[in-house]
């Protein structure tokens, strides 16, 4: 049996719920990985281990600087270049370049609604089809009465934090609007009434869909 140390060796501080996807076979061997907002990589630990083609981004230069070093150590098949400091929504890899396109905790980030629409967009460029889109993100989903509207979909939530928050139809609108289908039903987590973080996975369809 491993203990607490080898398996995050293994698999690093993975965020449990994308771990739910790789277990569950909709992230496979083969398949090209990219992460928006990739910090210093510790969703991608296990990814690198087993040998994917994985490419990332952050808007913070020390984050890079991190992931890169963390792939030289697990993954030297991938180049610098793979990690760059960027915007989503401006980023300069190619379209389609992903099989899966993992965004966590950053689209409540959003400046407002415009910036979440196109930092969406962004990540939805890169994505091919028939890949994977997985985010995880704060939403005000089973807290509505406890959070207070700043404007342009950001809130201040009960522990005082002000982000941007989607609710459930702002996430079935831009659904609808990129044209993608729900892997699974959006699922919300309530931290004890406090803030909630909400699961959304996409897939992307090809054109003849």
């Amino acid at each position: 049996m491993l203990d607490t140390r080898q398996l995050q060796r293994l698999f690093g501080r993975i965020d449990i719920y994308f771990f739910d996807q790789i277990l569950r076979g909709n992230i496979a061997p083969g398949m090209r990985i990219f992460e928006a907002g990739c910090g210093n990589g510790r969703n991608l630990v296990y990814l690198m281990q087993a040998g994917y083609e994985i490419m990332g981004l952050d808007r913070d230069p020390r984050a890079i600087d991190a992931v890169r070093s963390l792939a030289r150590e697990l993954a030297p098949h991938l180049s610098d270049d793979a990690f760059r400091v960027e915007h989503l929504e401006a980023s300069t890899f190619p379209d389609a370049c992903a099989d899966v396109v993992l965004c966590n905790a950053v689209l409540h980030f959003a400046r407002d609604d415009a910036h979440f629409d196109a930092e969406v967009d962004g990540a939805w460029r890169l994505l091919a089809p028939g890949g994977l889109f997985f985010a995880r993100l704060g939403s005000s989903i089973g807290i509505e009465d406890r959070v207070t509207p700043r404007g342009g979909g950001r809130f201040v939530q009960p522990g005082g934090a002000e982000l941007y928050l989607v609710d459930l139809e702002r996430l079935l609108l831009a659904t609808e609007r990129l044209g993608g289908e729900l892997v699974d039903p959006i699922k919300t987590v309530n931290v004890q009434g406090m803030r909630c973080m909400t699961t959304w996975v996409l897939r992307k369809n090809h054109p003849a869909d």
